[in-house]
């Protein structure tokens, strides 16, 4: 136990570390099994177990080891050139975001990701035809500072590259650079705007660690397992997570 109290945070209790770290675990094996959004689960049960200030750039490190994973498997199928459009726009609006970010009221951080994570499980992503490589830099430019709220604004470059003409795998390993860019420069505009990560070091890398087991195992554990159960349960669990976000500033109001 001594031990867990150096390695963990002394902003959050053990228990909600150990919770996190088990998280970690399910959420990649989730994504490994079902290819449901464990990012997301993962970031709706951080925003209601620990500061929302350390919330974006905690998770971001946390999904940085996932995405670089899969970019450097499929490096070769990687459009460089709408890469390059998407990191002009991505690195505005990561400094932009960043700084709106970081003055922000907590309750209006609460009030933000709780509708962004019923979109998430409820809406529908916009999809575009015949996209003009341009619109790839505006993409980066929103994803990018919408991430620094958020933690994950994937599907917004996402539907932007689905509308170009490039086969799956280049589809699927540009997708994961673009999400491995608005993770690098999330991290690296939290850093200078002086967030501390040394404190939450440990917990990253127990995190890090336990996502790759997850993703390991997660075929042999959930493989079996009807896609659509585990989708609507998904959906509902996630329902549940930002109607408590949203919660928590009615509560405080109404007790004022």
């Amino acid at each position: 136990m001594d031990l867990l109290a150096l390695l963990l945070p002394d902003q959050l209790p053990i228990w909600s570390s150990l919770v996190l770290i088990l998280a970690s675990f399910f959420t990649s094996a989730l994504t490994a099994a079902v290819g449901l959004g464990g990012g997301v689960a993962l970031l709706a049960l951080m925003a209601n177990l620990m500061p929302l200030a350390a919330l974006v750039p905690v998770h971001g490190l946390v999904q940085l080891g996932s995405n670089a994973g899969r970019a450097i498997v499929l490096v070769r199928h990687i459009a460089w050139d709408l890469m390059a459009w998407f990191a002009a726009g991505a690195v505005l609006g990561a400094l932009v975001g960043g700084q709106i970010a970081i003055t922000l009221p907590e309750v209006w951080l609460n009030i933000g990701i709780g509708l962004f994570l019923l979109w998430t499980v409820w809406g529908k992503a916009p999809r575009y035809r015949h996209t003009p490589k341009p619109a790839i830099a505006v993409a980066g430019f929103v994803s990018t500072a919408l991430s620094m709220f958020f933690g994950a604004a994937g599907p917004i470059s996402g539907a932007v590259l689905s509308g170009l003409d490039i086969p799956r795998q280049s589809f699927v390993a540009t997708q994961a650079a673009t999400a491995l860019t608005m993770h690098v420069l999330k991290i690296a505009v939290f850093g200078l705007l002086g967030f501390a990560f040394a404190p939450w070091a440990g917990l990253i890398a127990t995190m890090i660690i336990s996502g790759f087991l997850g993703t390991l195992t997660g075929t042999r554990l959930l493989g079996h397992m009807p896609e659509a159960r585990f989708r609507k349960a998904f959906r509902w669990v996630m329902t549940l997570l930002a109607i408590n976000l949203l919660w928590r500033p009615i509560g405080d109001f109404l007790s004022m």
